[in-house]
């Protein structure tokens, strides 16, 4: 008889994926945040439009047309964006973004040329925010259960909305203090640093790590392939519903500062935070905020 067959040999034990430390994931759910206050510097155009018509001479249509193409980018790169996110990761694409966002402010700050600022502001920013838009909330929503996606989805849009807090009164003194140009400059590369600096924060859970959660691959009632969202009815209705709110909002947004001076006089740099806010809390926000 062998001895050492004696010798019990000791039990495999499966490999269990740790459960998420709960300092990570909301380290993750307020670095996406934190981007997204960077990023609502979409929401202050309209504090720029009066020192941009005095400084360029700009009129009319001039006004608007980096604005309202920034806002038509910004949609059709977060298809894009979040393909990437998929395949690159948060990180690398949220970085993209703040690159783009930093190199299209930096660029404007240089000239006033109409052509260039259509160029930085409605094609460099806009693809620039549809990227750190769509990397921020995707991986801290995989961090937790699905009961509870609703708020940390919530939680890191509502920095979009929320931005103009800050950003109202910080663009009002600038403006005073560095001018058009040089206010641009300074977002351009405080924007910058804060985003791509942010975007190392944001990565994706062990796979398996968050209880409730399955692989991308799950089967099942209620699970439809990507394919299949076309055909449900369900969808456009909800397409629809973003289209009329969103878009209704960004057409005031942009002219919110010029209406509320008239009515409001030194206090209408107030009206621009009240106004973007909204989106935050209104019921398509609040629809983008369940799972």
């Amino acid at each position: 008889m062998n001895p050492t067959s004696a010798i019990p040999e000791p039990a495999t034990q499966a490999t269990v994926s740790p459960p998420p430390r709960s300092a990570q994931r909301w380290v993750v759910t307020f670095a996406g945040t934190g981007i997204n206050l960077a990023l609502g510097v979409l929401y202050t155009w309209s504090l720029f439009k009066e020192s941009i018509g005095k400084e360029f001479g700009w009129k009319g249509e001039q006004l608007n047309d980096p604005y309202a193409l920034c806002c038509i980018v910004f949609a059709f790169a977060m298809i894009l964006a979040g393909r990437c996110q998929d395949k690159l990761g948060p990180r690398l694409t949220a970085s993209l973004g703040g690159l783009m966002v930093g190199a299209g402010l930096v660029l404007i700050s240089r000239t006033q040329s109409y052509a260039l600022w259509v160029l930085g502001f409605g094609l460099l920013v806009g693809v620039g925010i549809g990227f750190g838009y769509s990397s921020a909330t995707p991986p801290a929503l995989k961090w937790f259960p699905p009961s509870q996606t609703g708020l940390v989805a919530g939680l890191v849009v509502a920095g979009f909305g929320l931005a103009p807090v800050y950003l109202s009164p910080l663009s009002k003194y600038l403006l005073a203090t560095s001018g058009l140009r040089g206010a641009m400059l300074i977002y351009g590369i405080v924007f910058c640093v804060a985003v791509c600096g942010l975007a190392q924060l944001l990565r994706n859970p062990p796979v398996s790590a968050v209880p409730g959660r399955t692989g991308s691959n799950a089967t099942g009632p209620g699970v439809v392939a990507p394919a299949g969202v076309w055909r449900s009815p369900v969808f456009y209705l909800l397409w629809a519903l973003y289209f009329v709110g969103a878009g209704a909002g960004l057409m005031v947004i942009s002219s919110i500062s010029g209406m509320a001076r008239k009515s409001m006089g030194d206090a209408a740099f107030l009206a621009t935070p009240a106004g973007a806010s909204w989106p935050a809390c209104s019921p398509t926000g609040l629809a983008g905020a369940r799972p």
